[in-house]
């Protein structure tokens, strides 16, 4: 976030007590954030409702207040704007209440006593969601949209321009990290429910006792915590879209009952005897293979027929090393947005190596390196010497695969880089006769690279090493204390 928008961003604050909404004001008005503060939820909604009103960007409320509670007060935002960030304060931090607080849509929970640092950090967190995922967002942020220029990302784009007018159900399959929530905004986005809710769950996430309520909202007084009505994620996203990520571990009861909302349109919440409308587009996601758990027993049938409906899968990075480029360039843009700080730029070797990785974690680990690079590196262009270690050995262990399926290393490695690091290591922590210790490992490591070449043939090993058959010899008696031959 840049300066212009931490200028502009407001916070609401929401306490009956004075020293705390005085202590609140202060800290965040420091830091720069515009802010209003509130004795009662009545009036914060009051205020909230009016049309000429300056909505605000994140919400801070206390639980207990006379009144209209902070349970209450969150819910009746949500169902105003379902992606406005509140951070539910109280000072009676049991199990129970912080567990609602989550159950029922709340950003994040603050304690009381409560550290400033920790209000702050929460603060600029549900802002940064907010700017993301708002409507409202100045067109001057970076786009969150898919990024890439591959032929199979293009082919991704022709699906969302061909589905622009439809509100027919989508199944989105990839590994994890390939972007599948930003795939499915994009549905939304470019649909004609784009001014509606888009509302994600993730179903892996949570635990299957409370993954009905967040579904299907509850009744005040349904089960134990249930202190006031809650609106579920299919209330709330009527009229819009609902993406259920990691579909595939979704509980069977839970299968039973969406499939019947996908039939009939209609739901209960629990603890409920009035049926609700739902007008919900549904895009599921899974990382899995469904029709495998059908077979398994494990999926229904009929409700995997009526999501895939359309499906379309996200190629893993691996498989589109074109599109590194632009990713890393994106990413360290956002990067240095989020900091404040200048952006950051990658030698062309770092690149070119960077390019040259599998990405097991796909997007999200680029995303990560790219904030790793941002807050660790200490210049502002990123040098080999700059890479965390694990892509370092990463290179090493698994290398990339040539055409022919063989492991190869790349050519952008510049091992003595490596040696130079692990040399300054043991310099540093006060290790002697380094080179006694590395010439063995060094020869070693090439010895055994050659015998695996030539399937043991040691005449052979020792002409791709340039050594003699004695030489070879002698050094197997040194090495491994093997007798000769």
């Amino acid at each position: 976030m840049n300066d212009q928008q931490e200028t502009t961003t407001c916070i609401w604050i929401i306490d009956d007590d004075q020293s705390i909404r005085w202590v609140l004001e202060k800290a965040m008005k420091k830091a720069s954030y515009r802010v209003k503060t509130f004795d009662s939820a009545s009036v914060a909604l009051s205020s909230l409702k009016r049309k000429d009103a300056s909505l605000p960007d994140t919400i801070i409320s206390d639980v207990r207040m006379p009144g209209i509670d902070g349970f209450e007060f969150m819910n009746q935002v949500h169902h105003f704007d379902p992606d406005m960030p509140i951070i539910i304060m109280t000072a009676y931090s049991d199990l129970d209440t912080t567990v609602q607080a989550y159950q029922e849509g709340a950003f994040d929970y603050l304690s009381k006593p409560f550290d400033i640092k920790e209000a702050l950090n929460l603060v600029k967190r549900a802002v940064q969601k907010r700017f993301e995922t708002s409507p409202k967002a100045s067109s001057g942020e970076i786009s969150s949209e898919i990024i890439g220029d591959s032929p199979a990302i293009q082919d991704i784009f022709r699906v969302i321009g061909r589905l622009s007018r439809s509100h027919i159900s989508v199944l989105i399959n990839g590994e994890s990290g390939t972007g599948k929530e930003l795939v499915a905004q994009a549905l939304h986005k470019h649909s004609p429910r784009a001014n509606q809710p888009f509302i994600a769950i993730n179903t892996a996430a949570i635990p299957s006792e409370l993954l009905e309520s967040e579904l299907f909202g509850h009744e005040k007084g349904s089960f134990t915590g249930a202190q006031s009505l809650h609106k579920g994620r299919f209330e709330q996203a009527n009229g819009g879209t609902l993406f259920l990520d990691e579909i595939g571990d979704m509980p069977m009861a839970l299968q039973t009952r969406l499939l019947r909302v996908l039939a009939e349109g209609e739901f209960f919440r629990v603890g409920g005897i009035t049926a609700i409308h739902a007008d919900v587009r549904i895009i599921a996601a899974t990382h899995q293979n469904l029709q495998e758990l059908v077979a398994q027993g494990r999926f229904r049938e009929d409700l995997y027929h009526r999501l895939n409906v359309i499906k379309i899968h996200l190629p893993a990075l691996r498989d589109r090393k074109e599109d590194i480029p632009l990713l890393l360039n994106h990413f360290m843009q956002q990067s240095a947005l989020e900091l404040n700080e200048p952006t950051k730029s990658l030698q062309k070797d770092v690149v070119d190596y960077l390019c040259s990785l599998k990405w097991s974690g796909n997007v999200r680990q680029i995303e990560n390196t790219c904030r790793w690079f941002s807050v660790m590196a200490t210049g502002n262009t990123i040098q080999m010497s700059d890479l965390p270690e694990e892509l370092k050995s990463s290179a090493i262990i698994s290398g990339s695969s040539s055409s022919s399926g063989e492991k190869t290393l790349p050519e952008q490695l510049n091992w003595t880089d490596l040696l130079q690091e692990w040399a300054q290591h043991q310099l540093n922590t006060g290790k002697e006769n380094i080179l006694y210790k590395a010439q063995p490992l060094f020869e070693k490591t090439l010895l055994e690279c050659a015998l695996e070449k030539t399937g043991g043939r040691k005449i052979e090993a020792a002409k791709l090493l340039g050594w003699g058959r004695n030489t070879l010899t002698r050094k197997l008696k040194e090495l491994y204390s093997e007798p000769a031959e």
